[in-house]
């Protein structure tokens, strides 16, 4: 594969056809190889494009080799902590948790079940989470939800106008202070229902360190999020 050398850090590309016929567009595979999509019809002198876009694509690598994934074909984050996964072959499905090994054991004849499983898993786990960090927390806000539930979304989490509450499945693989961010913010949208000066001003009385908390969510990547294989 080619790479260029920018500074420092070496950087595998590849080019690709795309579908615009004016515009050149640059992204990271999960991988961490640099993609290249050029536009149809056009000829482009590709390492002279990576070296026009050098800034974007050394901040990106650097915020991309900080990211950690909730779940990927090796391995699960649970509380924050990446644990290594290990098949093992059963005649029935479940999972076991081995903290001390740092090892998620999953039992099942299909690997591409994987998924599946981890999911029921932190299914159920973020619920229980969501409901008591909820119950705990509400008080702090001023304002009681109508309704907690773990569902599979896009976001950490949301707040309907009718107040109620809905967190991703994928909650319980963030470690304590991120999951109570997402709590707090959520519950600061059932008294300020947008992103004004207003809603941050109610985060920050219940969470002074909400910036810092929210870059550093940014470093986590949901499964749904993944680039498919």
């Amino acid at each position: 594969m080619p790479f260029l050398d920018l500074g420092a850090m070496r950087v595998e590309y590849q080019a690709v056809k795309g579908t615009s016929r004016r515009f050149t567009y640059f992204r990271f595979r999960p991988d961490m190889t640099l993609e290249v999509v050029l536009p149809r019809g056009v000829q482009v002198d590709v390492e002279r494009s990576i070296r026009a876009r050098r800034r974007w694509v050394l901040r990106e690598f650097e915020r991309l080799s900080l990211t950690k994934n909730v779940l990927d074909s090796d391995m699960v984050m649970l509380n924050g902590k990446l644990l290594r996964v290990a098949f093992g072959d059963s005649t029935g499905e479940g999972i076991h948790v081995d903290p001390d090994r740092g090892v998620v054991e999953v039992h099942t004849k299909d690997r591409t079940r994987l998924r599946e499983l981890v999911r029921r898993w932190f299914l159920c786990e973020s619920s229980a989470y969501a409901v008591h960090k909820v119950t705990e927390l509400w008080p702090k806000v001023g304002k009681r939800p109508s309704r907690v539930d773990v569902r599979e979304i896009g976001k950490w989490g949301y707040c309907t106008r009718t107040g109620r509450l809905s967190f991703s499945w994928q909650l319980i693989a963030l470690p304590e202070r991120l999951r109570e961010y997402v709590v707090l913010h959520e519950l600061t949208h059932l008294v300020e229902f947008n992103h004004s000066a207003a809603f941050r001003r109610k985060l920050a009385a219940v969470c002074p360190d909400y910036g810092k908390r929210e870059k550093e969510l940014d470093l986590v990547v949901p499964y749904d999020r993944l680039s498919p294989p």
